[in-house]
């Protein structure tokens, strides 16, 4: 989603924050970095545009940040950052663009040494620590647009219009997270197979308590001048 200048201009424009994804291709001056050696005519040289996997691979070891993301099951999850201060070759026309490079090193379940580039918003004194968090949190989104689409028909629609299509969009997530609502809602009352339990079981246990004395004592008021009227005494055809 980095991709798209128009996008990150807009997001810029209305004051928010992001870190978007990126290709390893583009390409980025460092403004951190020390400029050329001046020859003596003309403007100060700028340092050249290069791609961000190259320039990744030009950075020494110390350049990096360890950081621990989260406890994992065969050991906490640890990513290396590395966070730049640049300006993208597609705003060279507006240097006060500048946005912030920031790319992760991790090792995934097959050992296999993986580097993600993004894109960011954020202040320069952010720390490496929150933007690992938010890179790492981006497997939920992932999570709850196949659950929208598996669950609530995100990938459905038939729309004409981008206003029909945010419709139908915004409607298939509600309906998803209300979906997540309920289900975390029944699990927490419903928590026995045979029987709920928890402080709604036993308020409804209660006045179900309370409500039976009730009945019964009701009952037998009912019941009372029937059997009066079972026990009076016959008259006699000779009393008569």
């Amino acid at each position: 989603m980095g991709r798209s200048t128009f996008f990150r201009r807009e997001l810029r424009a209305l004051n928010e924050r992001y870190l978007l994804a990126v290709p390893s291709n583009m390409l980025v001056r460092d403004l951190e970095a020390e400029p050329s050696p001046s020859s003596g005519r003309g403007a100060c040289p700028l340092n050249p545009f290069v791609r961000v996997d190259h320039w990744r691979e030009a950075l020494p070891a110390d350049a990096w940040t360890r950081v621990e993301v989260r406890d994992a099951d065969k050991g906490p999850l640890v990513m290396h950052v590395v966070q730049r201060r640049v300006l993208a070759i597609t705003e060279r026309t507006h240097p006060e663009a500048e946005e912030m490079l920031v790319i992760t090193r991790r090792v995934d379940e097959a050992g296999q040494t993986v580097c993600d580039y993004y894109f960011s918003s954020a202040d320069s004194m952010t720390p490496a620590a929150e933007f690992a968090r938010v890179a790492n949190a981006e497997h939920r989104i992932e999570e709850c647009i196949k659950r929208a689409k598996s669950q609530a028909g995100l990938s459905e629609y038939e729309t004409r219009t981008w206003q029909g299509w945010h419709h139908h969009q915004t409607l298939s997530l509600l309906a998803t997270w209300f979906l997540v609502q309920e289900t975390r809602r029944g699990g927490k009352i419903n928590s026995s197979p045979h029987r709920s339990s928890g402080p709604r079981c036993a308020c409804q246990t209660a006045l179900r308590g309370d409500r039976t004395p009730r009945l019964r004592a009701t009952r037998a008021q009912l019941s009372a001048p029937i059997e009066a009227k079972r026990t009076r005494e016959i008259l006699s055809p000779q009393k008569t």
